[in-house]
């Protein structure tokens, strides 16, 4: 049986994905990115070099496998070429033989832009988005009416009658919700024409290509956007994102989940979260800020400072059952070294009351008080160990106390942002 694994995170997302999904590439020849757009934010370190993708996928950082953008996903041309280029000027090679953009994904305009932020504005609680049309395009997709799909960019004629439809109609939206931008529709034509010649070499089928893959018994790594938490049907909506990024979001790529042969949840060490929306286990201390300095808590895409809190297993065994985990990846042990304590919560209490599972309401979830189990810290760096045996006997502790409050094991511990400062458990 081929190896067909996702790597899917089950906090609120920036659990260090990328960094698991790279050392997992090795073992895999297809890479596939099937949900989202260019709001997820994945850092790579390896050496002396750091690279920072939105919308491509972490396969493309080896270019001798074939890295796919699968119909799931929303794609802002500009972006998609800004970083190809940024890769190539590094020293990568990205070529349309390992870099396929799938020709039923959606595509974003600069209009979705400005219609998030004119909706973000009108918001007595913003959702706090990055801005960058992703919930627009994705609600464009499902009304269909207004929706161009990347297969489109490469028919001009018909690209154009298109958005002499669609524009008029978004102008007068953006009107209505008191924005100031307007389009013109022959120079947007213009400018996502040109933009298709440049995606050309990469636009293909992108499913008859996994289903071909399948069929050989290829290796294949899909790799979810945001964390389980902002799933569209199971995070705390409506802070949630656009798309499904639990394991289930593979079949949008058109591959069965149940052909999957492992699920890999990702999870930090601690918790954070951006934007709007309940985070029971919130730090608003000098605790909290610490996690944050320590953990370098900033957004890649946004820049935003995020909010940092204790590790929750309530939530994260709430998020593995959705994606049927078979073991948890444990990531930035090391931004914990030295604090006197650290906690882990494995209930909630609301109203009085004793809560082992995670709300589905967000109004409850605001009123759940955490119940933690508390271990103690440890002071030394751990940053240069390989083995689990190597931890200090409190870090290995809270290992085992995180693999037993969520009922999986950890079959990885990351030590650091390096590929090598991994430990295989």
């Amino acid at each position: 049986m081929s190896s067909v694994v996702c790597v899917v995170g089950l906090q609120w997302g920036d659990e260090a994905k990328g960094k698991m999904v790279d050392l997992l590439a090795e073992k895999h020849r297809i890479i596939v990115r099937y949900n989202g757009g260019a709001n997820a934010g994945h850092t790579i370190v390896h050496g002396d070099k750091t690279f920072k993708l939105s919308l491509l996928p972490t396969g493309v950082l080896r270019p001798d496998r074939t890295a796919v953008i699968a119909n799931g996903v929303v794609v802002y041309p500009p972006r998609f070429i800004e970083e190809v280029d940024s890769l190539q000027k590094a020293g990568i090679s990205i070529t349309g033989q390992n870099l396929k953009l799938s020709d039923r994904a959606h595509v974003i305009f600069p209009y979705h832009m400005a219609e998030e932020a004119a909706h973000e504005g009108l918001a007595p609680k913003p959702i706090g988005t990055t801005g960058r049309g992703i919930g627009p395009c994705y609600a464009d997709k499902a009304g269909r009416t207004y929706a161009i799909r990347v297969g489109e960019l490469l028919q001009p004629d018909w690209l154009r009658e298109r958005l002499n439809i669609i524009v008029p109609i978004k102008n007068k939206i953006l009107a209505a919700l008191g924005s100031t931008s307007q389009f013109k529709a022959n120079q947007l034509a213009d400018e996502y024409i040109a933009f298709g010649e440049k995606l050309r070499p990469h636009i293909t089928d992108t499913t008859e290509l996994l289903h071909h893959a399948l069929v050989t018994k290829d290796t294949i790594l899909f790799e979810a956007a945001q964390g389980s938490l902002l799933d569209l049907d199971h995070g705390t909506f409506p802070y949630v994102t656009s798309s499904s990024s639990t394991a289930a979001g593979i079949g949008s790529a058109g591959v069965p989940a149940r052909r999957l042969t492992k699920v890999l949840g990702i999870v930090k060490a601690y918790t954070t979260r951006v934007g709007g929306g309940p985070f029971p286990t919130e730090l608003t201390d000098a605790i909290g800020d610490q996690i944050r300095k320590v953990g370098r808590e900033y957004g890649t895409v946004t820049g935003r400072p995020r909010r940092c809190g204790w590790f929750d297993a309530v939530a994260v065994r709430y998020t593995a059952a959705l994606s049927d985990a078979d073991s948890v990846s444990l990531m930035l042990l090391d931004v914990l070294s030295g604090l006197e304590e650290v906690k882990v919560c494995t209930a909630y209490e609301v109203d009085g009351k004793r809560v082992d599972h995670f709300p589905s309401d967000s109004q409850i979830l605001a009123k759940c008080k955490p119940i933690y189990t508390t271990i103690p810290g440890w002071k030394e760096d751990i940053s240069k160990l390989r083995k689990l045996s190597d931890l200090p006997t409190a870090a290995r502790r809270y290992v085992d106390v995180i693999s037993g409050a969520v009922g999986l094991p950890v079959s990885m511990v990351s030590v650091g942002p390096d590929r090598d400062q991994t430990i295989i458990c």
